[in-house]
């Protein structure tokens, strides 16, 4: 979230690392708002970087109902699960806005972790941020009241505590997107996102503008 005069969208702004580099043999795809990038149950055979927008994760139980397990944004790597050894995508990926993708080949992927330290290094980095994100959304859906949950998800689709951001515009996230994601019902998103726009904490018109005020939510006991 940057300074105040910055209303570049955070789903538009170019990643921190560059993969592109790298990535001389990479396809570059394009995908438009709600296409879906890959299914649950499709063979898993390549990773991808997003360049440019969004994506959604989510993925479906045997009773039919879905879960939303991420949001993803520039510089993001998803569909890694491949390199495990894992046969088939165990979830679906959604781009949520216009977005630019570099399809990675398994191989190609597995020659550069090898042989391309730098990109090796950004890589395990990331996977090992992903991670710590992963224990911290348990933590907070155990443990936080709604209001906080909230609060805290708008601050990390936001990128807040990235360095030079102190404010951010996400695009038109729906309640209900936001509710599967916290666990609850968008009657109740829509209670504290009245409240938050009230104070000041956000400005909510379509588009969600974040105000780094909204982390007093998430620190107050």
């Amino acid at each position: 979230m940057p300074t105040v005069s910055s209303s570049r969208s955070y789903f538009n702004r170019e990643p921190p690392f560059s993969a592109k580099f790298f990535l001389k043999s990479a396809t570059n795809t394009q995908y438009r708002r709600s296409e879906r990038i890959y299914s649950q149950g499709d063979p898993a055979l390549q990773v991808m970087y997003i360049q440019t927008g969004g994506i959604r994760l989510s993925v479906v139980s045997k009773l039919g109902k879905e879960a939303i397990v991420g949001l993803l944004g520039p510089g993001d790597f998803f569909g890694e699960g491949c390199l495990t050894g894992l046969p088939f995508r165990m979830g679906t990926a959604t781009a949520i806005t216009a977005t630019s993708v570099l399809v990675i080949q398994k191989n190609e992927m597995i020659r550069l972790l090898h042989k391309e330290h730098k990109f090796s290094d950004r890589f395990i980095a990331y996977l090992l941020t992903r991670n710590i994100r992963v224990e911290e959304d348990l933590v907070d859906q155990l443990f936080n009241s709604i209001e906080k949950r909230l609060a805290r998800t708008l601050l990390l689709l936001a990128r807040y505590g990235k360095q030079g951001q102190l404010q951010q515009t996400l695009p038109n996230i729906s309640q209900e997107t936001l509710a599967e994601m916290i666990g609850t019902t968008r009657s109740r998103v829509n209670v504290f996102m009245n409240k938050f726009r009230k104070l000041g904490f956000i400005q909510y018109n379509g588009n969600i503008h974040v105000n780094s005020s909204l982390l007093s939510v998430v620190l107050q006991e």
